[in-house]
């Protein structure tokens, strides 16, 4: 039986998608739930698994190329598991496969060949899995990923499958910016061209909290199945806990009209090999310390995984973001339209503090927020960031209400 592989219906956001990767090529047999391919839209990338058993037997839209929501991208023959493929499974490229098989030549499918001549791989090492020993993609993965381990101490280390391969001595290689990274591009634009950015500086000594953390970091985890208390939880309280006092920081600019919100849907921004995503924390003034540590660590796997739905990283009314994880001091962070106010956390460093008239060495963090003066007087933005001091320097305040 004949089944139709479409795109998915994207969301009123998402205008169309391009297709990422095949995970399967013509002929190759498919299980119920296999993933087949990859579509990438401007904010996440969509997986579209197989209906049944059976094996692809037509791929209507290539690697690169641009589809519409609900559009044909292949054909799938359903059939029972080991079944021979459908006369359409015999394609162009199947029939090259084969003629390179009978020259003695390896037989791979486009997206293992494509990593091969990425990385320079010698294919002749790599156990081939595929059907009569076709080599696939997950074979050039493995084998990338445990040739370091396997390596001599002397021999240089291989890059990572999306890592560019330079040879000569000016080498230059040009890929096309992905969707995701081009849609990032094109927002940060957005926001510097067409707001009124500022940004506002303070530090907050990180002791107490350190402190608070050492104390009860070992029962917290016991308590909460696992869950470890770290110091975004804190973070994200806090800021909840200042855009309640701040109504402004929390509102939104729509056209000529201001949007204020009853609610404090906080996003964490997250780094990934794609690019930055920022998945939302719904209510986060309700959340437990425990429920938000764990949401932002689910969401973590998730956008490591390319997992996270476009509902998971829609909407938000602040941001906060933290360079501090990849060592870095200060930084103006950018605004993630159309919120109004964004804050950057740092590394924490010690530094020499005058306490009481006295110099005394503390653990001290850079805090920056980044703010749209067309909605936020300088006085406001001030005042929340030195609200969010207040209230990280003595935690107590967060539990009071203070």
């Amino acid at each position: 039986m004949s089944i139709e592989i479409k795109a998915p219906t994207f969301p009123e956001s998402v205008a169309d998608g391009t297709i990422a990767t095949w995970h399967k090529q013509p002929g190759e047999q498919v299980s119920r739930d296999e993933l087949i391919v990859d579509i990438e839209t401007d904010k996440v990338v969509l997986e579209v698994v197989a209906p049944e058993d059976g094996v692809v037997s037509e791929i209507v839209k290539g690697e690169g190329d641009v589809v519409l929501s609900g559009e044909l991208i292949g054909k799938f023959e359903a059939g029972v598991a080991g079944s021979e493929p459908a006369p359409a499974a015999e394609p162009a490229a199947q029939v090259a496969e084969d003629a390179a098989a009978a020259s003695g030549d390896v037989i791979m499918s486009p997206a293992a060949r494509k990593l091969v001549d990425e990385n320079n791989v010698d294919v002749s090492r790599v156990a081939a899995t595929g059907k009569d020993g076709r080599i696939t993609k997950e074979d050039i993965v493995k084998y990338l990923s445990e040739k370091p381990a396997a390596a001599p101490a002397s021999a240089p280390v291989a890059a990572a499958p999306d890592s560019p391969q330079f040879v000569g001595e000016r080498p230059e290689k040009r890929v096309p910016m992905t969707r995701l990274r081009a849609s990032i591009a094109r927002r940060l634009l957005d926001a510097s061209q067409n707001t009124a950015m500022l940004t506002t500086f303070n530090e907050v000594n990180m002791k107490p909290l350190m402190d608070l953390r050492k104390q009860y970091k070992d029962l917290f985890e016991k308590t909460h199945n696992g869950t470890k208390l770290g110091f975004m939880s804190l973070f994200v309280k806090a800021a909840a806990e200042a855009l309640k006092r701040f109504p402004a920081v929390n509102a939104s600019i729509d056209g000529n009209d201001i949007v204020y919100h009853g609610y404090q849907d906080i996003g964490v921004a997250v780094s990934t090999e794609k690019g930055l995503v920022v998945p939302i924390l719904r209510d986060a003034d309700t959340m437990s310390l425990a429920k938000i540590e764990s949401s932002i660590k689910e969401f973590g796997g998730k956008a490591r995984d390319g997992k996270l739905t476009i509902e998971e990283m829609t909407g938000g009314t602040f941001t906060i973001s933290n360079g501090g994880v990849f060592g870095s001091l200060m930084s103006t962070p950018i605004l993630n339209p159309p919120q109004t106010a964004i804050l950057g956390m740092h590394k924490i460093q010690e530094r020499p503090m005058a306490v009481n008239g006295e110099v005394v060495i503390l653990p001290m963090m850079y805090l920056a927020l980044s703010y749209d003066h067309r909605m936020i007087d300088g006085k406001e933005a001030v005042q929340f960031l030195v609200t969010i001091k207040e209230l990280i320097e003595d935690p107590a305040r967060i539990l009071l209400d203070i």
